[in-house]
């Protein structure tokens, strides 16, 4: 796992639909020479850790669009791949209320070669797949997905469903139309996070330069607990995803003929 590209998985890597897949926190998973980090096991499967439930909606939204999925295989507390690399955000001192004795006290060359060792991986294997779909003559649409509490601080989050833009927010304005038309979810536009959280790093690294359709999509983790919910979260999302691109090629047509 500590080297190359085992520390990054790819599902359906030819896949032919219009859009590419991530998960940047998809796993809970940490090296055995780190130890835990100094956490107690079971922290590692709290949100802490990784987002429950969106690896496996990501996996089910693939097979169903037929897209191209790109997931690393170590915990967000080795490295968070949705921060800059090495990064103190990206290898947090403290997670919510938790301390993170293994992530302490780090240098700033120990902190850059865990990006380089697990960041940089899952991101040249991003491009890569994006850019031999452009050079195939598309325009792939990049779609990460994540996972978010009920609770965050004491506090209850009334949105469901986070549809999640940077300055580029195309694509994001079509989903919460669909979404708001749906009426299945509450969706709310970069809720519970935005922006100015930093948690658009992906999307700013790989879409926006490129002018690429994107959207970071946040599902509030009590919806996705087990397989049958899980599935059906990903048929709806794919659903939002297919009827969005929909709804713009309609209106693109529609402004080449006016």
């Amino acid at each position: 796992m500590a080297s190359g590209h085992a520390v990054v998985e790819v599902i359906n890597r030819e896949g032919a639909g219009p859009f590419v897949l991530a998960c940047d926190h998809a796993s809970h998973e940490i090296p055995a020479e780190f130890g835990n980090l100094g956490l107690d096991p079971a922290l590692l499967q709290a949100h802490i850790a990784w987002d429950p439930g969106a690896r496996d909606v990501a996996k089910e939204l693939a097979r169903i669009l037929d897209a191209p999925l790109i997931l690393p295989r170590v915990s967000r507390l080795v490295h968070d791949c949705n921060r800059p690399a090495g990064s103190a955000d990206a290898v947090p001192a403290n997670s919510d209320i938790f301390e993170i004795p293994g992530n302490r006290d780090l240098t700033p060359e120990q902190r850059q070669d865990r990006g380089r060792r697990f960041y940089a991986p899952f991101h040249d294997t991003l491009h890569e797949i994006l850019q031999s779909q452009i050079s195939a003559g598309r325009a792939p649409i990049l779609v990460t997905i994540h996972s978010y509490t009920p609770v965050y601080q004491g506090t209850v989050r009334a949105v469901e469903l986070g549809i999640v833009h940077d300055e580029d927010a195309r694509f994001a304005d079509a989903i919460l139309t669909i979404a708001g038309n749906n009426a299945e979810l509450v969706a709310g536009r970069n809720d519970p996070y935005g922006p100015e959280d930093g948690v658009t790093h992906t999307l700013r690294v790989h879409a926006l330069p490129l002018g690429l359709l994107n959207v970071m999509i946040e599902i509030k983790n009590d919806l996705i607990r087990d397989e049958p919910a899980q599935i059906r979260m990903a048929r709806r999302l794919s659903g939002y995803l297919n009827e969005a691109l929909a709804s713009m090629d309609s209106e693109n047509k529609a402004a080449g003929h006016a």
